[in-house]
């Protein structure tokens, strides 16, 4: 007796995957629960005749040039006058932003410095400092100080919102 042998397919059965794989997304979209996307809820303003008027906020701009030459607020001046400048312009409005304007030929180095010498100004009772002016106040107080708004904008903020 003589039994042959049948060799073992190496084939997966794959004719029934598709009504399985059919049959899952039809469950599955019957029993989930789709989220109906609603907008904004937010009330608008009724017309009115007189609306308020915003001025525009000054700000101290510092534009740096080729070659390191700064000019604030369109007058040539030195790194070292900025502080005592500032003092003036801060006095009265200490919230006033700072906004540093590289041209795009400046060196990298010239804002860096521009804006360190900016960052170790304090606001200490309303008063523009160095750290170097007042050797009372500990490290405690000066870190509690508050910090002069700086800002840099990016080059797409200068094209789209400058004029």
């Amino acid at each position: 007796m003589k039994f042959s042998r049948r060799g073992v397919s190496d084939e997966i059965p794959t004719s029934s995957m598709a009504d399985i794989t059919f049959l899952l997304i039809i469950f599955f979209m019957v029993t989930s629960t789709f989220a109906a996307t609603r907008g904004l809820d937010f009330a608008l303003p009724k017309d009115d005749k007189d609306p308020p008027i915003v001025e525009k906020e000054d700000s101290v701009l510092i534009s740096i040039r080729p070659g390191g030459t700064l000019e604030v607020d369109g007058r040539p001046m030195q790194l070292s006058g900025v502080h005592e400048y500032l003092k003036r312009h801060l006095e009265n409005n200490p919230v006033k932003p700072v906004i540093i304007r590289p041209e795009p030929t400046a060196a990298y180095g010239d804002m860096v410095r521009v804006y360190d010498t900016l960052r170790q100004l304090r606001l200490v009772d309303r008063k523009l400092v160095m750290r170097d002016d007042v050797p009372s106040l500990s490290d405690e107080q000066w870190e509690a100080a508050r910090n002069i708004n700086v800002s840099i904008p990016t080059q797409r903020e200068i094209d789209q919102f400058w004029y």
